[in-house]
């Protein structure tokens, strides 16, 4: 369907709720007591996000097409009168129905704004959980909405929605009804790390007569210091990114180079993917990045990488290397890869320690690898295997 005909037909639906007729099961819920009936008949979801999300006492939750707001009724009883409990809908009658079921529950701390889930009525960083029942599969910009999510989460924020799935590429065609936009698995989880989420986990659970399956759908955004938010590389970072790079390199104990490359040369060595930088959320300057590059074209390497990590000199020793490590290393684990390594200078005694403080060990030394400034100088090979996944393939 159309965007305008999904918001006619769920702006149908809410009228015909308000008027008494319930519209689906509510059989994933354990909590309904003393909630409005309104809001239960209003109930059009596919799980129960709210248990999905783990939601805790002073949190801000939101619901994305939060419908009846049976939801956010649920989510506003649990982060307690010290948070807060939005919903986002794009239907006028729905968000009639939700606030007055508020109204009914004495849920002063739910809240329910007009808009769309691709475009989101809130301020960056101002949420710590963004929940949503059987919504985003109607989107026809999953893309957008993800992105939309990702902006609004606060660092380390949490991702937890029940959405429909596929099991396997299919055309719209041979999909019907709210599943027609439902999207393959491996699609789904593409699209979050593209946005920039990690720690993915899609678990299907209800399977549907059209080929789907009702799923939850986990993820988070990188934790990152005060001031500071982790996200995806883009090509409008060139300059900066080059620019932290080039002070790392000026420092004397990052690499053998000694002027940071074109950035049409620092991107066609990178992959695509698992690239983040470090930004100040006052100034939005790139504090620092972190980037990986194959190892190998052969396929039994495809999970195998080689990764480079730059904090600007004056950033260092405030978490963000940490927090920049923590996230690609996440990354790395959503997207197959085994095996992470690198090349550190014995000198490098701060990078060395950061890296072995999340999982990677030292397991051998080039004894006078190559010539820096003048200097013969020795490099420690270092790894980190993943404690998640065996190879597909071990290496020869």
């Amino acid at each position: 369907m159309a965007h305008d005909e999904i918001i006619d037909h769920y702006s149908a639906l809410a009228r015909a709720a308000d008027a008494g007729r319930t519209l689906t099961g509510t059989a994933g819920y354990d909590d309904l007591e003393g909630l409005p009936q309104a809001a239960v008949r209003a109930a059009l979801g596919c799980g129960n996000p709210v248990a999905v999300a783990e939601l805790r006492a002073g949190e801000t939750v939101l619901d994305l097409g939060s419908g009846g707001g049976l939801d956010v009724l649920l989510s506003a009883r649990r982060v307690g009168p010290e948070g807060k409990a939005y919903g986002v809908d794009a239907s006028a009658d729905m968000l009639a129905l939700a606030r007055r079921n508020a109204q009914q529950a004495g849920a002063h701390n739910a809240e329910f704004l007009p808009g769309t889930i691709e475009r989101l009525p809130l301020q960056d960083r101002s949420v710590d959980v963004v929940i949503s029942n059987c919504v985003i599969n109607l989107s026809s910009d999953k893309a957008a909405v993800l992105a939309e999510a990702f902006r609004v989460l606060r660092p380390g924020g949490r991702f937890g929605v029940s959405d429909v799935v596929t099991a396997h590429t299919t055309t719209t065609e041979q999909r019907t009804g709210c599943a027609a936009g439902a999207l393959p698995v491996g699609e789904y989880r593409e699209l979050l790390a593209a946005a920039g989420f990690t720690g993915v986990r899609i678990t299907p659970t209800t399977g549907h007569d059209d080929g789907t399956h009702s799923a939850i759908v986990q993820a988070a955004k990188p934790a990152a210091p005060p001031h500071v938010e982790l996200r995806p590389m883009r090509a409008a970072d060139a300059g900066q990114v080059l620019a932290v790079y080039q002070a790392g390199l000026d420092s004397g104990h990052a690499s053998f180079e000694t002027t940071a490359p074109s950035w049409e040369d620092f991107t066609a060595a990178r992959l695509p993917g698992l690239r983040y930088v470090a930004c100040d959320t006052r100034t939005g300057q790139v504090l620092g990045w972190v980037a990986a590059s194959p190892v190998s074209s052969r396929c039994v390497y495809a999970g195998v990488v080689e990764h480079s990590i730059y904090v600007h000199p004056r950033h260092q020793a405030q978490g963000i290397g940490r927090a920049l490590l923590t996230a690609f290393v996440a990354a790395s684990e959503d997207a197959g890869i085994w095996t992470v390594q690198s090349g550190v200078f014995p000198e490098n005694t701060a990078s060395l320690a950061l890296h072995q403080a999340l999982g990677f060990r030292v397991v051998g030394t080039r004894e006078r690898i190559g010539c820096h400034h003048g200097l013969w100088r020795d490099v420690l090979l270092i790894e980190r295997r993943s404690t998640f996944r065996k190879p597909h393939r071990e290496a020869p």
